[in-house]
């Protein structure tokens, strides 16, 4: 009996004891309470990165819709009217003056072709293309013109702006810096920049008109990289010392393209001054043979055939070398 006793308690006590250990330990010990705080970080963490998600998402469309913006706008301005022409050229006229100004030449020349009696044909054709062609050739020559001095100055302008910015000022007293120090034609356009900033609009905005006073890759990057950095963010610095980086390289690349070009360039020059060498000695030596070409009809329509073809020549020697990267 006290053994079936002893059995039964101690049956008891251990049955007990299990109980306490399965319902009461874990509570005393805090095991249910870091099982409840892993269950909630486990719960968290799927939920943070979807938030994560979600932020590189709303920043990833941010650049994609700022892209798509610029593309619409540079689509807008493929072919830009005779007032942004005039502006890219670095002149001052209105576009009335520039168009009185053409047709002047236009009827000076096609004066002087019925002065030398060419005939009616030719002599409008030699006005056509004194009041059409010259101009518009002229503006292409100085817009280019102005284009390489703009790019020779442009990566000294964007380490000025790279140094301001590690120096602490704002990016906007940067522009203002080069606006003032540098020399034209990007001490003008900065100094746009600065202006259409000072009238209320933004920053950004700002910096990618600039690609249409000076329609350039450079200033496409360079308004591309400012946009983006307004809207999303970024560490501006560094952006554009890469942005510098890759200027100077493509000037370097520039140099090469047209070293490597110059024996293309030296034969488009001999071939296309041949003719009129020839024309020349030959009237040296017997200038009757030569003068029919400017003393009868049919030679001077001949004549400026010739000089028609000469010139359709040179533009397709032109395009042929004109390496573009």
């Amino acid at each position: 009996m006290p053994l079936q006793t002893l059995a039964i308690f101690f049956l008891v006590a251990a049955g007990a004891g299990g109980v306490i250990w399965v319902f009461v330990y874990p509570i005393l010990s805090g095991e249910r309470h870091a099982e409840r705080r892993k269950a909630s970080v486990a719960r968290a963490e799927p939920a943070a990165r979807v938030q994560a998600a979600r932020g590189v998402k709303t920043r990833r469309e941010q650049l994609e819709a700022t892209l798509k913006e610029l593309e619409v706008r540079q689509k807008k301005t493929k072919s830009p009217p005779l007032s942004l022409r005039i502006t890219q050229a670095g002149l001052s006229w209105s576009k009335q003056r520039f168009i009185l100004t053409s047709a002047a030449l236009g009827v000076a020349a096609a004066g002087i072709g019925l002065g030398l009696e060419v005939g009616l044909v030719p002599a409008l054709g030699m006005g056509f293309a004194a009041g059409v062609g010259v101009p518009r050739w002229a503006l292409s020559f100085l817009k280019k013109r102005r284009e390489k001095q703009f790019v020779e100055l442009f990566p000294d302008a964007v380490d000025v702006i790279v140094r301001g910015i590690k120096a602490g000022l704002p990016l906007g007293d940067c522009l203002k810096i080069i606006a003032a120090e540098t020399r034209d034609p990007v001490r003008s356009e900065f100094q746009s920049i600065a202006e259409t900033q000072a009238i209320g609009m933004p920053l950004g905005e700002a910096c990618l008109k600039l690609n249409e006073s000076m329609p350039l890759p450079e200033t496409n990057f360079f308004g591309i990289v400012i946009s983006i950095q307004q809207k999303s963010g970024g560490n501006l610095s560094e952006a554009l010392a890469n942005l510098s980086r890759v200027l100077r390289d493509r000037k370097k690349m520039a140099a090469k393209i047209q070293a490597m070009s110059m024996e293309a360039k030296a034969s488009a020059a001999i071939i296309g001054s041949l003719p009129p060498a020839v024309m020349f000695l030959v009237y040296l030596s017997s200038p009757d043979y030569i003068e029919l070409l400017w003393t009868t009809q049919i030679g001077k329509t001949m004549l400026v055939g010739c000089v028609a073809w000469m010139l359709i020549g040179i533009f397709v020697m032109k395009k042929m070398i004109n390496f573009e990267f």
